[in-house]
């Protein structure tokens, strides 16, 4: 079987709420025990459900956002991610056809779907109707005759006789009932003011309630069904998306050594997309990993850092009371090694979080608040830097409950230009720092320029 044809399904739901991720982790780690090779992937910028695909399957969880990266990159994204998969699993977004705001279908699950030429499998919320599910799903059946709407789950049945009655209306419907899941909240991932918590935060509850995910879905749906609806999708023409390619009209690196950018994980980062450090490691880059949780210093030899999104209000004491570590970061910085620091990063370097001492590298106090910040933007890069060229336009996403004081800098990271018009985060010295989440596989110069920045620097230190 050629790659293009890789066997792949896409899990939707009507609406938010009605158990997509339930179901998509559930089949992902059913099909994972059965010995098949999943590999998994999800629609939207979210990073947290990636964290639970990747626990069920064994490999990462990558996104599929056709705001970020542009539509014509997702069925190369996806050949890229699903590499070596006897199937490939995609969990939707929001509802069915919700895209980015005012821009139809762009970003949906929908368009994720037609994309990628798969067969779509809707998860209903059935707790609340019997007949009805079978209007609801031909009204999702026959929106869009380009979605091949191929079979539905029905989530929290509430007992046989509902069941009963359920698979009965649907007969009418043309579409086939490929499932049924009893309302049980033992499997249940906590929530709080983000969604999901992380799968870093909860790794050895995570792991039970992925295995019980995997029980349910083995006793409620017809996994050979699903299986071989998965294996009647065409192949794609597409060539596979490779960061070395995507990076041959980058800026390269031409240091004799390599440098060793460090990038920050740990329960407290969490938020990175893992086409990130495969570009680094293309750009020429040895990639490191720490924990700012844990480790005191930076990894030995680190010429540039990465400090990606996560929770850092949760563990600000934590953060604040490792002040060797904090010491090093700020030094780096003030060395001119480059710095990209996105939303959690951009508090570790402020001056303060909540009140507890950050790194101090940016002029600023964040704390938390209430008021949810969240949606896609569009920006560019206002003056040269050592992440992004001056012009450069990218697309992001803002996914935040707090504040900076200020929030930008005299030298601003970005400009947004849509939807709302206003400068955005700080640029000093070789320090990029914004709330802006942006994929760099829609944009590879970005790590391409911060790796020849830091291989310059390493150059100049081995010189001087």
């Amino acid at each position: 079987m050629s790659g293009g044809a890789i066997p792949r399904l896409v899990i939707a739901a009507p609406s938010s709420g009605a158990g997509k991720t339930t179901v998509a982790t559930g089949l992902m780690a059913a099909f994972a025990e059965a010995g098949l090779v999943v590999s998994p992937h999800k629609v939207g910028p979210d990073y947290i459900d990636p964290g639970y695909h990747s626990l069920a399957t064994g490999r990462p969880g990558r996104n599929l956002d056709a705001y970020l990266c542009g539509p014509g990159r997702i069925a190369p994204l996806f050949l890229h991610g699903a590499a070596g998969a006897d199937l490939a699993l995609v969990e939707g977004v929001m509802g069915l056809f919700d895209g980015a705001s005012q821009m139809g279908e762009l970003s949906s699950t929908a368009q994720v779907a037609k994309l990628l030429r798969a067969p779509v499998v809707l998860v209903v919320d059935a707790s609340s109707q019997s007949r009805s599910v079978a209007a609801l799903v031909h009204g999702f059946a026959s929106w869009d005759p380009e979605v091949r709407l191929a079979g539905v789950i029905l989530n929290k049945v509430g007992s046989d006789r509902h069941e009963e009655l359920l698979r009965e209306a649907m007969e009418s419907s043309g579409v086939p009932v490929l499932g049924a899941l009893r309302r049980d909240g033992r499997a249940g991932t906590p929530s709080r003011h983000l969604g999901l918590v992380p799968v870093a935060e909860r790794r050895a509850e995570a792991v039970e309630s992925v295995a019980e995910l995997a029980a349910r879905v083995r006793e409620g749906c017809d996994l050979e069904a699903l299986l071989a609806l998965a294996r009647t999708v065409p192949e794609l023409p597409d060539a596979p998306w490779d960061p070395a390619v995507e990076l041959s009209v980058a800026e390269g690196v031409t240091a004799p050594q390599k440098p060793l950018i460090a990038v920050a994980g740990g329960p407290a980062f969490t938020f990175s997309y893992a086409e990130h450090a495969e570009l680094l490691a293309a750009a020429g880059a040895e990639v490191a990993a720490f924990d700012p949780l844990r480790d005191e210093q930076l990894p030995p030899g680190t010429r540039g850092l990465v400090i990606g999104g996560g929770f850092p209000e949760m563990y600000a004491p934590d953060l604040s009371a490792n002040a060797p570590l904090r010491a090093a970061v700020a030094a780096l910085a003030a060395s001119g090694a480059p710095v990209s620091a996105e939303c959690a990063g951009l508090l570790y370097l402020s001056r303060s979080l909540d009140g507890k001492p950050m790194c101090g590298v940016l002029p600023a106090e964040s704390r938390m608040t209430e008021r949810l910040t969240l949606g896609y933007r569009e920006a560019v890069a206002l003056r040269d830097n050592a992440l992004a060229a001056a012009g450069t336009r990218v697309r992001g996403h803002e996914f935040h409950r707090t504040v900076l004081e200020p929030g930008a800098g005299a030298d601003p990271a970005w400009g947004l230009t849509h939807p709302e018009r206003r400068v955005e985060g700080f640029v000093s010295g070789g320090v990029h720092a914004s709330y802006l989440h942006v994929h760099w596989a829609a944009e590879p110069s970005l790590a391409g320029r911060l790796v020849a920045s830091a291989a310059r620097g390493a150059v100049a230190r081995s010189s001087a």
